[in-house]
C-alpha cells in the first residue's frame, strides 16, 4: 500500500512496450502510466462514479503483484477541512 498527495494517470503507453500498465513514485504522489483504451475506460469509470482497477506490470509475466484501485467512499474524512 502507498499513500500519495496526487496522483498522475498518463494515457501514452503504447500496447506495443509490452506492459499493461506501468506506475511510479514521482515526489510525493504516485504516476501511472496506461495504453488510451484503459484511460477512455477510466474516464467513464470515473463519470460514472464506480471502483476501477489498473493491473501494473509486463503482458506475459504470470504472477502481477502491483494494482492501483480506485475507490469510492461513503463517508469523506473531514479531519483536515479548515
Amino acid at each position: 500500500v502507498t499513500g500519495a498527495n496526487f496522483v498522475v494517470f498518463n494515457g501514452a503507453l503504447k500496447t506495443s512496450s509490452g506492459f499493461l500498465a506501468k506506475s511510479s513514485i514521482v515526489e510525493d504522489g504516485l504516476m501511472v502510466q496506461i495504453t488510451r483504451e484503459t484511460m477512455e475506460s477510466l474516464r467513464q469509470a470515473l463519470r460514472d462514479k464506480k471502483d476501477f482497477k489498473i493491473t501494473c506490470g509486463q503482458m506475459d509475466a504470470g504472477d502481477v503483484k502491483e494494482y492501483v484501485d480506485i475507490c469510492w467512499v461513503e463517508n469523506e474524512d473531514k479531519a483536515n477541512q479548515g
